[in-house]
């Protein structure tokens, strides 16, 4: 089929907006995709029609509340390819995803002298919640290298591994390098050597490419709303079930508890609800409910291959640009990382706004992959499914002109 970017463009409102007298050319949407109509609609309609408190209440308007959140779990399993719905736990992003696994799984079973393996391209949010675990509790923590190009240094990976190794922390794609890392290779890899637990990172793979968590065999997998073109503030972990069932809540209140004694302890509830207190965000569910729905609608396939063919074209006409230093090999997914000549990251994304342009700049929270290319900060220019040509020939003039402005 041809893909329909006219119609997938005109279902998101804010690309229609003018920035500083030009039109918008978004390419952030690795820190933050943008939102469809039926995104916006679906939270709309909910706080019309539809809101009320979920779970314990009698009436109508909390039973619809409860089934539509209920529902939404059942389709982001299926979405991944869960087993189960309960293997589902609503958070409020990735970075809390990790560290609901770090609280209740790492403190429940990690002991002093066991260590963990992460990478050096890793988010800080796949790095600072386990420094802190490894500083508590008197762990070790290991990373995978990266080679030059920035792919990871896989060959190294069994020198790491020992009979003390408890987990794998992993991005499933860079944040700055788009290097999708292969999983399944690696997963396979440590398994062998060890039981090894497995997270995957997967904010910046959740929107580009297919997931499937049992193909996979991670034990966890992370990913946030905002980035797969939902709401704010609800993101998703998968756990196999047989570590739900054995880990300790992270956070107290209500949901998440069986019953409550001033004399007796409390009995919690199953997972995953045990791992859910408090009020949720169930109008940030309905709207993933809709960011799923649309993304099924145009395929997930069809957009990985019309982002491939965009990154292609992309990578090709930032060649014309003198002195831009990209970062990363060609094979990459969703992100381009760059810096222009000698020039701050900064200064070179404060002109391209001027013109309209959004890229992101600055340490990526990535700060330990800066030091490997040994520079403070990059570009950022990223792809989403409605990013088309022109944006990708504006940010080349763009940047043309601001070299000519530096220079």
């Amino acid at each position: 089929m041809t893909y329909p970017i006219i119609r997938i463009r005109s279902d998101f409102p804010i690309l229609a907006r003018r920035v500083n007298g030009r039109p918008l050319t978004y390419l952030d949407s690795a820190a933050s995709a943008q939102k469809p109509n039926v995104v916006i609609d679906s939270q709309s309609e909910y706080y019309r029609q539809g809101y009320a408190a979920v779970h314990r209440g009698i009436h109508t308007l909390s039973n619809e509340a409860t089934i539509r959140m209920e529902s939404v779990r059942a389709q982001v399993a299926c979405f991944i390819h869960a087993a189960l719905p309960d293997e589902i736990i609503f958070v409020k992003s990735a970075t809390e995803g990790i560290n609901l696994v770090v609280n209740s799984w790492g403190r429940h079973n990690l002991q002093s002298g066991d260590n963990i393996i992460i990478t050096e391209m890793e988010h800080h949010a796949n790095i600072v919640p386990w420094q802190m675990l490894v500083k508590e509790k008197q762990l070790s923590l290991r990373y995978i290298p990266l080679l030059p190009n920035g792919m990871l240094d896989i060959a190294r990976l069994p020198a790491l591994i020992d009979a003390r190794t408890r987990l794998l922390a992993i991005t499933q794609v860079s944040n700055v390098l788009g290097i999708c890392n292969p999983l399944q290779e690696l997963i396979a890899s440590v398994r062998a050597e060890s039981e090894v637990v497995v997270l995957v990172d997967g904010a910046q793979g959740i929107m580009h490419q297919t997931v499937d968590v049992q193909a996979l065999d991670c034990d966890f997998y992370v990913f946030s709303g905002h980035k797969l073109y939902g709401p704010s503030g609800i993101g998703v972990l998968y756990a196999k079930k047989a570590l739900l069932d054995a880990m300790p809540p992270w956070e107290g209140g209500g949901s998440m508890i069986r019953t409550v004694s001033l004399t007796k302890d409390t009995i919690f509830n199953d997972p995953p609800w045990r791992f859910e207190a408090g009020s949720p965000n169930t109008a940030g569910m309905i709207g993933l409910c809709a960011a799923i729905n649309y993304v099924e609608q145009i395929g997930l396939n069809n957009i990985q291959s019309y982002e491939n063919e965009l990154m292609r074209y992309a990578l090709e006409a930032l060649h014309q640009v003198p002195s831009l230093t990209l970062y990363g090999p060609d094979a990459r997914i969703g992100v381009i990382a760059f810096n222009l000549g000698q020039h701050h990251a900064y200064d070179v994304g404060s002109f391209l706004d001027q013109y309209g342009i959004a890229i992101r700049t600055g340490h990526h929270c990535a700060m330990p992959l800066m030091t490997h290319f040994r520079v403070p900060s990059m570009c950022r220019a990223s792809l989403a499914m409605y990013t088309n040509r022109e944006d990708i020939d504006r940010l080349v003039s763009g940047l043309l002109r601001v070299q000519s402005l530096l220079d």
